[in-house]
């Protein structure tokens, strides 16, 4: 192989490493066949529910789409200092800490992107539950204007949640990236699996090839 191949390979390699384009591919795949499979099984528990629950249902759907969203924004302001320190104290969870923080852009993006739309569709999946249950108990009403109240009523309590989140989560970064990190290691010790991949050793390695050259 010539060097001007070697170079165009080696440059490909560093694309893929630098903009993590096997994460992109993997998640876009994985989101559409979640959104896929959580919607059909919330359409069939909720279409089966009475409204109250329907209703219960899709406070909890907002509430883990707010959280999760607090956790991403969380995760992309905290340092990773601190952790350090924690780490060399060998105190648990710590670890978890500092992997959270070198993956940021991989886990803010699961978090606000993929876990916010699921619980997106799956909240229109609730009101429209919701609408058709109540349009057939009261036979009067309108369901055009009960569908505008309640997606107004969906969409203010998602943005309102999310933006009191983000103001939690740029405060307390540091406290709530900990207390995730200590329930990942938990539950890594428990299943005995790694659930934050180490992508570290792939940038050290484009940065070693990069010195040789």
């Amino acid at each position: 192989m010539s060097k001007r191949n070697k170079k165009k390979n080696n440059d490909l390699d560093d694309i893929w490493i630098k903009y993590n384009l096997k994460w992109v591919i993997s998640i876009t795949f994985w989101t559409f066949f979640l959104s896929v499979a959580i919607s059909f099984f919330a359409e069939a528990i909720i279409l089966n529910t009475f409204v109250v629950s329907a209703f219960a249902i899709l406070l909890f759907i907002i509430s883990i789409g707010v959280f999760s969203d607090m956790i991403g924004v969380a995760i992309t302001v905290a340092s990773e200092k601190p952790f350090h320190a924690m780490a060399s104290n060998k105190i648990p969870g710590a670890r978890y800490a500092i992997k959270l923080t070198k993956n940021a852009d991989v886990l803010a993006s699961f978090c606000n992107d993929v876990i916010g739309d699921i619980c997106g569709i799956v909240s229109g999946v609730a009101v429209a539950s919701i609408i058709m249950q109540l349009g057939n108990v009261i036979t009067n009403i309108n369901r055009a204007i009960l569908t505008i109240a309640l997606t107004g009523f969906t969409a203010a309590l998602t943005v309102g949640g999310k933006a009191l989140g983000k103001r939690i989560a740029f405060n307390s970064s540091q406290f709530i990236v900990f207390k995730v990190a200590k329930c990942l290691d938990s539950i890594s010790h428990r299943l005995k699996i790694d659930l934050i991949p180490n992508n570290n050793k792939k940038k050290k390695s484009s940065c070693k090839k990069k010195k040789e050259r």
